[in-house]
């Protein structure tokens, strides 16, 4: 399983092949963390980074390729349009629309803990896990607030 965190003395992102619990320590700052290990099964009970047991699951997709899909597909739209092609574009529009959805179906599912933001690929029975909540996202936002408060002095 693939796991992406950042140190949390240095705030360096990092990406390990974890394959289950063990000492790790950063090459940047010489922080030591002790990560935790996985269910047998493969599944995460909790964390491995911080311990928080409350993780989410979302698309293991890059947002930025699905925005630029969108894009251009939008511009193609509107640039057919104008040159009343409204055929190609209605085309252009409806492909964009099937190749997002083949895309969503082919791409698995990626694990997230809600306080460090590691992320877990490859993580068995991801969809045990419940979709991002809004409610819970915001307090741990607001709890990284107030720990960033507090080290200011």
């Amino acid at each position: 399983m693939n796991v992406h965190f950042n140190c949390p003395n240095c705030e360096v992102p990092f990406c390990l092949e974890w394959t289950g619990g063990g000492p790790w320590q950063c090459p940047r700052c010489a922080q030591r963390l002790e990560l935790g290990a996985a269910e047998k099964d493969g599944t995460l009970a909790v964390c491995a980074v911080c311990g928080n047991a409350e993780l989410y699951k979302k698309k293991d997709f890059p947002h930025w390729l699905g925005l630029t899909i969108l894009t251009v597909a939008c511009i193609g739209f509107v640039l057919l349009n104008a040159l009343y092609q409204q055929w190609w574009a209605w085309a252009v529009l409806i492909g964009s629309a099937l190749v997002d959805g083949i895309l969503y179906l082919r791409v698995g599912d990626a694990v997230v803990c809600y306080r460090c933001g590691a992320l877990y690929r490859g993580a068995a029975a991801a969809s045990g896990y419940k979709p991002f909540e809004l409610a819970v996202g915001e307090r741990y936002r607001q709890e990284r607030l107030r720990r960033e408060e507090l080290k200011k002095p």
